[in-house]
């Protein structure tokens, strides 16, 4: 093909030139000439691709195609189940949500009710009737060492920090969950300046960085914790061990959004990638990680504390259950994420083959309260791919008492799943710290619709609730959801998630399936000091 681009390129030259000698405006076609063959002689003689110094010139039509394959796939060939990770029907009913237009379907389902994996809630003969008023069930989180609960929506924003999002959008998001009256989670880079401008209820999380309350040496600090977990915006704590997307892995902020400003806010170097330890400094084991939920609520002045997690290995929450029990300390509230939650970086190992996705975490953490008896004491929210008000229903009915969602919350603030939040380029302004194309976002706009999305989604999640029969959100069981297993089997989801029996783990009447998790776990360490496997007789010690 060199032979072949060396002919063509040398052929049109001496064509043009000879056409300009009878047609004088033929010379502007050297405009275009003298670049392609300019590049096509650069293709020939550099090394980094074979492609190029094969086929110059022509084989940069591949990098072109690969650049809008996912623009032209999204808005020329998706149907409406199709499309990752959030199909173009869900993105579709977010929109619609957010901005208040219809938001009813025609003509019927679109998904296959007959594919292994379709789920959907037994409705009542006796179901109830919804009034037109807004419904707003509330949640009251706070345990008996608790002074200051906080009663709050079943349907929150989770964890985003401002540095993943831009300063507008972070006040869109607040400004939403004030009006709409639920709580606005700040992920883990510390409670910013945009966070408390219009008086949304927080959730302070705290990773591994310990952003906005450590030292110089990257240390938890007290004084810095209890100055900002005491003013009166921050609800709650919460104190993030691990995160779905990448369990086991720590945050990572580019160096690209690493401002001075945020750099200022989580008291670290400006300019510089930012990477969380994968675990944290102020505690190694199970019971230390109780006395740290002590201290918190402590200087916090009495405020709900929790922990989130993306459960791993399944014995080491048995520890920190073990722990709640030895060290009388339980925390108010624990998050559970799914393995397949949404961030703005991470590997793509992690992202895919990481971490117990949330339908079998969440399931797995509710069992092991209720077998350890702390279920009554504790409540559980479930984050991970929580888009509609049937998801909501779902994760109540399996286990949670309350649902967080990030990626539905950057929809209704009007994401298109460009998928280049990890570029500092995101073309809505929403994942970005570019000051020019975050301007773009307006924020009454936006924090407008937020509250719509959320609004309108809880009240399609009561609607389901009414249409089983039932009059609130804590009435859901896992009885009410139905999973198709095979294309001949159906099964509900208590078949599938059995509960254990009350307070089974305290004694020797605990369901066999959970023998090798109370074998090695305990108070003292999160790793196993013994490891357990499966044989043909039981349980053998590696």
């Amino acid at each position: 093909m060199r032979k072949y681009f060396i002919l063509t390129a040398v052929s049109s030259l001496v064509v043009i030139t000879l056409l300009s000698l009878v047609w004088p405006s033929a010379l502007w076609l050297f405009a275009a000439a003298l670049p392609l063959t300019a590049v096509g002689i650069y293709d020939m003689h550099q090394s980094k691709h074979a492609l190029l110094r094969n086929f110059p010139v022509i084989s940069r039509m591949r990098w072109i195609v690969e650049y809008i394959r996912p623009y032209l796939r999204q808005y020329l060939f998706e149907s409406e189940t199709d499309g990752v990770p959030i199909s173009r029907m869900f993105r579709s009913v977010i929109y619609q949500r957010a901005k208040g237009e219809r938001d009813t379907v025609p003509y019927g389902t679109k998904v296959d009710s007959l594919r292994v994996g379709y789920e959907w809630i037994g409705h009542s003969l006796a179901a109830r009737h919804i009034t037109e008023k807004k419904p707003d069930p509330r949640i009251k989180i706070g345990g008996a060492d608790c002074s200051k609960p906080y009663s709050t929506s079943i349907f929150n924003i989770s964890a985003m920090s401002f540095g993943a999002l831009s300063s507008n959008a972070i006040k869109a998001l607040n400004k939403g969950a004030k009006l709409g009256g639920f709580s606005h989670n700040t992920g883990e880079g510390s409670v910013s300046p945009y966070h408390l401008g219009y008086d949304g209820d927080l959730i302070w999380q705290i990773g591994t960085g310990y952003f906005g309350c450590r030292d110089n040496t990257g240390c938890f600090s007290p004084e810095k914790f209890a100055q900002t977990a005491c003013l009166p915006n921050v609800k709650m704590i919460e104190i993030k061990l691990s995160q779905g997307a990448k369990p086991g892995h720590g945050g990572i902020l580019p160096a690209h959004k690493n401002t001075i400003e945020i750099a200022q806010i989580r008291h670290v170097k400006a300019g510089e990638t930012v990477n969380s330890p994968p675990t944290h400094s102020a505690f190694s084991t199970p019971l230390e990680l109780m006395l740290f939920v002590q201290q918190l609520r402590a200087l916090s002045d009495g405020k709900p504390v929790g922990f989130k997690l993306c459960v791993g290995r399944r014995s080491e929450f048995f520890g920190l259950c073990k722990a709640m029990l030895k060290s009388g300390i339980k925390p108010d509230f624990i998050t559970v994420d799914g393995g397949e939650g949404g961030t703005g970086a991470a590997p793509l190992e992690y992202s895919n083959s990481v971490g117990m996705p949330l339908k079998e975490g969440l399931s797995f953490v509710c069992d092991a309260l209720i077998g350890f008896g702390l279920r009554d004491e504790i409540k559980l929210i479930a984050s991970g791919k929580v888009f509609t008000g049937f998801h909501i229903v779902k994760n109540i009915a399996l286990g949670a008492d309350v649902c967080n969602s990030a990626r539905g919350m950057m929809v209704a603030l009007g994401c298109v799943q460009s998928l280049i939040c990890n570029t500092n380029r995101c073309p809505t302004g929403i994942a970005t710290q570019d000051a020019d194309l975050a301007g773009g976002l307006v924020v009454e706009d936006k924090a407008a619709r937020v509250a719509s999305y959320h609004n309108k989604t809880v009240k399609a999640a009561m609607e389901i609730v009414a249409s089983a029969g039932l009059e609130n959100s804590t009435q859901l069981n896992r009885s009410h959801i139905y999973r198709r297993t095979s294309q001949t089997a159906v099964m509900r989801y208590d078949e599938i998630y059995p509960y254990p029996l009350k307070n089974c783990f305290l004694g020797d009447n605990y369901p066999k399936r959970f023998a090798q998790e109370m074998s090695e776990s305990c108070a003292e360490s999160f790793l196993p000091e013994h490891y357990f496997v499966k044989s043909s007789s039981g349980l053998a010690e590696l």
